[in-house]
């Protein structure tokens, strides 16, 4: 069974897809607490590692993790999108201290697995003008790796909502001429929401205030806040009233033949609504996971707003197994060559 080590592994998003896609993950290091014992709860054989990232990566990381050099499989992960400092001018490692994406770096120098994922949002690809993604391309060649990448929406792969995401794929150059990965390519069918909201198992969720749930039940499916009394839209908004643009995320209601726009961190965000298509609400806890499709029995740990954070945070288990089942066939593949 090919091993894995996933990296800022938060609530279980992307090591789900993974482990479905047949991956033995050896290790998981995650600093937040509530998400830890998610992962712990979930899958009591896990190595959940709860701590700072940068603690482990000093480590002698072979012996922590008793692998020889280059016998890891995959190293998957995202690290958060962080500015660079561009000390020199042969952009690599050094510039990449104190952000930490330099740990996710540190541990692919250290163990070269045979491929590496990592994820991140599509605003990577233009965060600080296109330098740090620059700069963390430049990071992964000069650690021996040849680079793919790809900017996937969940929606194409059996996930009922529009989330965009960066996929770097790597392939160690001395396998180069043995692995050769293939993205996946997008599902027939694309779900929606009314293919997702059946039958939902009761979890924690927080209400609108009285007035902005009487608001909202005045927007139909589908509808924003154009679709409403101007007077009463124009009191709400204040502000955001004389900006320009449609601002179609504010008083945003989700109709059931639609997939659900990116799941947020919070359940309620004034420019970004998400409300419910039925009632007058923001989507549950346990909603939001089905629209970032995680198994009903899936539970997460933490107050509510911990776990509303840990859903919003996740890659949606269904693009993660999609791309891990392709870097499993391209290992496959390669072992047979």
């Amino acid at each position: 069974m090919y091993k894995a080590i996933e990296l800022f592994a938060g609530a279980g998003g992307l090591a789900l897809g993974v482990e479905k896609a047949g991956f033995n993950t050896i290790g998981l290091v995650e600093f937040n607490r509530d998400a830890c014992d998610t992962l712990e709860k979930n899958r009591p054989n896990w190595r959940v590692i709860c701590d700072d990232i940068a603690n482990i990566s000093k480590l002698d990381l072979e012996e922590y993790f008793n692998l020889k050099k280059g016998e890891l499989d995959l190293l998957s992960g995202g690290a958060p999108c962080q500015s660079f400092s561009y000390a020199g001018k042969r952009l690599g490692l050094e510039d990449a201290r104190g952000t930490l994406f330099y740990h996710y770096a540190v541990f692919l120098e250290k163990l070269q697995p045979k491929m590496f994922l990592f994820e991140n949002v599509r605003g990577l690809l233009t965060h600080d003008g296109g330098k740090t993604y620059k700069t963390i391309l430049e990071i992964f060649e000069s650690a021996g790796y040849d680079i793919q990448k790809q900017v996937l929406n969940a929606w194409d792969y059996g996930v009922a909502q529009k989330r965009e995401r960066l996929i770097t794929i790597g392939i160690r150059k001395d396998l180069n001429n043995k692995i050769h990965y293939t993205f996946p390519n997008p599902h027939d069918y694309k779900p929606v929401l009314r293919d997702i909201l059946k039958d939902v198992p009761d979890s924690l969720g927080i209400p609108y205030g009285e007035n902005k749930r009487k608001l909202f039940e005045l927007v139909p499916p589908g509808g924003y806040w154009r679709d409403i009394d101007p007077k009463l839209a124009k009191d709400y908004m204040k502000s955001c009233w004389e900006m320009e643009g449609g601002r179609t995320g504010i008083l945003r209601r989700m109709s059931l033949d639609e997939p659900s726009l990116t799941v947020l961190t919070s359940p309620s965000q004034k420019q970004t609504e998400r409300c419910h298509p039925l009632e007058a609400r923001p989507f549950t806890v346990r909603e939001n996971a089905r629209c970032q499709s995680f198994p009903d029995e899936w539970s997460f740990c933490g107050n509510v707003m911990s776990q509303y954070k840990q859903v919003g945070n996740a890659v949606s288990v269904n693009l993660a197994y999609d791309v891990a089942k392709s870097i499993y066939k391209a290992l496959e593949k390669g072992e047979n060559e």
